[in-house]
């Protein structure tokens, strides 16, 4: 069925409810729109499969740019509701353009696969339409075409707007491992379905509409809680985070630690690893882990007696021991100390050698990029605005602010920054920055002295007080790679259409990438809240991601690959989703920065409060255990950097977020030597 056919059919369309009425999201019925009598460019009605409505589907051409066109006549203009009803008895996903009038409203909308072509399915969005005739189009955007393609409806729109604000949480019934917190109704046009409780921007729980209270277990005794609520109705809209409320629990009444752990032993030693045993500790209730540790060094904690530790260093000596932890917190004396040296290996690996202050004085140094000429690198500051070019030796001088920058009391604020590997022809400079409206990618231009000219690339990524991601860099294409959180509203990260859980693929401009695997700016999906992003010297994407309260990642990323959020966190068996290549509890991480040295990823961590040395395992797609450097030494570390022509990194901290609490003034970039 590879010819053209021509049939205009002028359609009716009554939209008889008033504007008003539609938004505030009054039923009326849909209108349907056979696609057999609609304008066909490159495609043919057909019969061969069942399940269809009216005479026949439009089985599209399989060429770019085929397409599907009706006209409707409108009563008065206002939003509508588009359904389109398919079938794709393929396994590849046949995205399409749909456009009003001649505009493309939503741009590569996915119409996976359904079960086979006798299986149909529905695909809706949300347009607007002038009062009079509109011409309402649906055109293949790959060489495959569109998908089988049944009928269209026009109705009222889905419900687009958002609960209200929840009012001011409070605390009560605080003990030592639970609190009840509660706060202000929301409001919402239809309903209010559920409330999403967060700490830090990690879900701890949720609660139904119709209540404004919620008992949390489980927690840490003696811990400060910093707590926020989210509303949510059906259609999945979801409010601003409510204000903030601090909430500590009681101090917990086990202060006995366990004994120390018995005997500790080494043994298989080689350039990379080496097995450990020890006997059992005891306690007054249970040890619930173990550390493999040095004086500085968390190596790695397990449940059991026994472990082999890998990716240690080559040709370097080690000297460990082993504490015990219970529920509460409380450790053990250290168990007899071993020592060995490891064996001689080839080049990959190295460790961090030593660190120094290279730059005190910063107030949440968020981003930071160097420049092409390895000279100089500029670095944000989250929460002001600033800009700042810093030497090798640390010397800094302000090169200007970002205009129209907002913060979130929370995440958000200027995040990442990137340099165009051609600034010595165009000087541009990027940034991700929050603003009013959402998230923006915007480009200006850097003279070595001072940032001007102020041009937005790329809006409507979605703003929450958490999860706005903002990490940037180019890639060995040459193409601009951002990295965007879900806004706190997991099921963005799964839609294909929204800019929002992704990693983004984008030209200088501020157009999708060509080659990108949904036609879109969209690279990868299935994100929480991605903020590392560092290339390989295979130049593949290694991404690090906050998991929510169970499983942090380190992630290889391929286009078109589905991460899982929120189907999945950390490992998991479900069909098309990608698992990480290494995961953390989500109190030894938090993870944000990485980079990577003689093939050795290195990752900041927040709550963490470390640096994790993650080895790749030569060119294959696996790593080595990781280490953890700096337990607890520096506080929260934010973002880490190769310096350009050195085995060193630059290390920063943001203590003075509102996670850390430490002054204005009290953050530092830290000089990391990699030996």
């Amino acid at each position: 069925m590879k010819h053209e056919r021509a049939l205009v059919c002028a359609l009716s369309l009554a939209l008889a409810v008033p504007l008003v009425a539609l938004s505030q999201g009054t039923a009326s019925a849909a209108t349907d729109y056979q696609a057999e009598d609609a304008l066909i460019s490159q495609g043919a009605v057909a019969t061969n499969h069942t399940g269809y409505s009216g005479s026949g589907f439009v089985d599209y051409t399989n060429v770019k740019g085929s397409y599907v066109e009706f006209t409707a006549d409108a009563a008065a203009a206002g939003p509508a509701s588009l359904t389109l009803r398919y079938a794709n008895g393929t396994s590849t996903d046949r995205p399409m353009d749909l456009s009003v009038n001649g505009t493309v409203v939503a741009s590569a909308v996915s119409f996976p696969a359904t079960a086979d072509w006798n299986t149909w399915a529905s695909r809706t969005v949300n347009v607007t339409l002038k009062a009079g005739s509109n011409k309402i189009r649906a055109t293949a955007t790959t060489a495959a075409g569109g998908p089988n393609l049944d009928r269209v409806s026009l109705g009222t729109p889905s419900d687009t707007q958002a609960p209200t604000r929840p009012g001011r949480p409070s605390c009560s019934d605080i003990g030592e491992d639970r609190l009840t917190l509660s706060w202000g109704a929301s409001t919402d046009d239809v309903k209010v379905t559920a409330y999403d409780l967060y700490e830090h921007g990690n879900k701890l729980g949720e609660a139904p509409g119709d209540t404004t209270s919620k008992t949390l277990t489980g927690l840490t005794p003696n811990t400060t809680y910093d707590l926020t609520v989210i509303a949510r109705d059906a259609a999945g809209n979801t409010s601003p985070a409510s204000p903030v409320v601090d909430c500590t629990t009681k101090p917990g009444s086990d202060t006995t630690p366990p004994t120390a752990p018995g005997t500790f032993q080494a043994a298989g030693v080689t350039a990379n690893t080496v097995d450990l045993s020890w006997g059992a500790a005891s306690d007054n209730r249970a040890v619930t882990a173990y550390d493999v540790r040095s004086d500085s060094t968390v190596y790695k904690t397990v449940q059991g007696t026994s472990t082999t530790l890998t990716g240690l260093a080559c040709n370097s000596p080690y000297t460990l021991n082993v504490v015990a932890r219970d529920a509460a917190g409380n450790v053990s004396p250290p168990s007899n100390t071993v020592s060995f040296t490891t064996k001689a290996c080839a080049t990959d690996g190295g460790v961090p050698s030593s660190v120094t202050t290279l730059s005190p004085g910063w107030t949440i140094p968020w981003g930071t990029y160097w420049m092409p000429d390895g000279k100089t690198a500029l670095v944000t500051e989250r929460d002001d605005f600033r800009v700042w070019k810093v030497t090798k030796d640390g010397t800094r001088t302000q090169v200007g602010t970002v205009p129209n920058a907002v913060t979130t009391n929370g995440e958000g604020g200027l995040l990442g920054v990137a340099v165009d590997p051609k600034w010595e022809t165009n000087h541009y400079v990027y940034f991700m920055h929050t603003a009013a409206e959402g998230n923006r990618v915007v480009r200006m231009t850097y003279d070595g002295t001072r940032l001007s000219d102020y041009k937005v690339l790329l809006q409507g990524i979605k703003k929450n007080r958490y999860h706005n991601g903002g990490r940037l860099a180019f890639g060995p294409d040459g193409y601009l790679y951002v990295s965007t959180g879900e806004a706190q509203t997991p099921d963005l990260a799964q839609d294909k259409n929204s800019l929002n859980g992704k990693i983004l693929r984008m030209t200088t401009d501020g157009k999708p990438a060509p080659g990108n695997p949904f036609g879109n700016y969209v690279y990868s999906l299935g994100h929480r809240n991605p903020q590392g992003l560092a290339f390989d010297r295979s130049g593949r994407l290694w991404e690090a991601e906050f998991g929510n309260s169970s499983k942090d990642e380190l992630n290889l990323i391929k286009p078109g690959a589905n991460y899982g959020w929120p189907t999945c966190e950390g490992n998991c068996n479900v069909a098309g989703m990608t698992n990480p290549k290494a995961t953390w509890n989500v109190n030894e991480a938090s993870p944000s920065g990485i980079a990577i040295v003689r093939n050795v990823v290195y990752m900041a961590s927040l709550r963490g409060e470390r640096l994790w040395r993650i080895p790749i395992n030569g060119d294959s797609e696996s790593v080595g255990t990781p280490t953890a450097y700096y337990v607890g030494t520096y506080g929260r570390l934010r973002t880490v950097t190769k310096v350009p022509g050195a085995d060193q990194l630059w290390l920063s901290t943001t203590n003075c977020d509102n996670n850390g609490g430490a002054a204005d003034g009290s953050d530092k970039i830290f000089r990391v030597t990699i030996s």
